[in-house]
C-alpha cells in the first residue's frame, strides 16, 4: 500500500507551482510600483531644482523675487528645531520605555498605558499641533518659539520611539538580565551596561524613523503659528523661527512658475539633511551593535 498517491500529487503540483510563480510576480510588481514612483519623483525634483542650488540660495533670506529667494532663515530654523527636538524626544521616550519594561508592575494599568501609547502613534499630526497650541503656545506662554515647536514635535514622535524602544528592550533575552543580576549587579547597572547596549540598535532605528517624520511635518507648525517667511534667524530656543517645510509650503503656492523650481531645490536640501541624519544614526547603531 502506497502512503503517497504520486498521481494525485502530480496533478496538484503544477497548479501549486503556477500559484507560487504568480504570487512571486505580484509581490515584485507591488515592490516596483513604490520604487518607480519614488524614483520618478526624485528624478523630477533633481531636474527642476538642481540648477538653483547656488551659494546665494543658502545665504539669502526668502524673497518675493525668485532671483533673490533663499533658504537661510528656514534652514537655520530647521537645524535649531531638530537640535532641540531630538534630545527632548529621546530622553522622554527611552525613559518611558525603560520604566514600562523594567520597573512598572505587570498589571492591567500598565497594559492599558502601553496600548494607549501604541494608539497615539496613529493620531494625525494636526491633533498634536492643536495640543501644542493649547499647552505650550497659550498656557505656557512660549509663543511660536523654537522650544514650543520642539515640545510639540517631541510629543508627536514620542509614541513611535517608545514603541520601538519597548520592542528593542523586550528582545534582550531574560537570561542576560538574570546573569547580570546573578553576578551581583544592581538593577540600574544591568540596565546601563547590559540592556541598553544590547537594545541600542533597535532604539536608534526607532529614533531614525521618528526624526525623519518630524523634519518633514508641516501641519503642527502651521497650527502653532510658525511663520512661513522670516528675515532673521533665531539665537535662542525662545526666539521665533521658520522651517524648511513651512518655506516649501509657502513657495509651492506662489503663482510665479519659477518658484516651483526653487521649491524643488528646497526639497533637495531637506532630503539631504534627512539623508545625513539617517547616515549618522546608522553609523552609531552599527558601532554600538558591534561593540556588544
Amino acid at each position: 500500500m502506497e502512503l503517497i498517491n504520486k498521481n494525485e500529487i502530480g496533478k496538484k503540483l503544477s497548479g501549486r507551482l503556477l500559484l507560487n510563480k504568480t504570487m512571486k510576480y505580484i509581490f515584485l510588481l507591488c515592490t516596483l510600483v513604490g520604487l518607480v514612483v519614488l524614483a520618478t519623483l526624485l528624478i523630477d525634483t533633481i531636474i527642476d531644482g538642481w540648477s538653483y542650488l547656488s551659494a546665494e540660495f543658502f545665504t539669502n533670506f526668502s524673497s518675493s523675487r525668485p532671483d533673490n529667494a533663499g533658504i537661510r532663515g528656514a534652514l537655520i530654523g530647521t537645524l535649531w528645531l531638530m537640535a532641540t527636538t531630538a534630545p527632548i524626544a529621546i530622553i522622554l521616550s527611552v525613559g518611558t520605555a525603560l520604566y514600562l519594561e523594567e520597573y512598572a508592575p505587570k498589571n492591567k494599568i500598565t497594559d492599558f498605558i502601553k496600548i494607549n501609547i501604541s494608539n497615539l502613534a496613529g493620531v494625525p499630526s494636526v491633533v498634536f499641533g492643536l495640543l501644542g497650541l493649547t499647552l505650550f503656545v497659550r498656557m505656557a506662554g512660549l509663543g511660536n518659539s523654537v522650544l514650543a515647536a520642539a515640545l510639540t514635535m517631541s510629543l508627536m514622535i514620542l509614541p513611535v520611539i517608545v514603541v520601538a524602544s519597548q520592542e528593542a528592550i523586550r528582545s534582550v533575552p531574560s537570561s542576560i538580565r538574570e546573569a547580570s543580576i546573578g553576578m551581583g549587579a544592581t538593577k540600574w547597572q544591568t540596565i546601563t551596561r547590559v540592556i541598553l547596549p544590547a537594545s541600542l540598535p533597535g532604539i536608534i532605528t526607532g529614533i531614525i524613523l521618528a526624526l525623519s517624520r518630524a523634519i518633514g511635518e508641516t501641519a503642527p507648525l502651521v497650527v502653532i503659528g510658525i511663520p512661513t517667511i522670516l528675515l532673521f534667524t533665531p539665537t535662542s530656543v525662545f526666539d521665533t523661527f521658520s522651517a524648511l517645510p513651512m518655506q516649501i509650503f509657502s513657495w509651492v503656492k506662489m503663482p510665479n512658475p519659477e518658484f516651483q523650481s526653487i521649491t524643488a531645490a528646497a526639497i533637495l536640501v531637506l532630503l539631504f539633511i534627512l539623508f545625513l541624519m539617517n547616515s549618522v544614526a546608522i553609523y552609531i547603531r552599527n558601532k554600538y551593535s558591534k561593540r556588544f
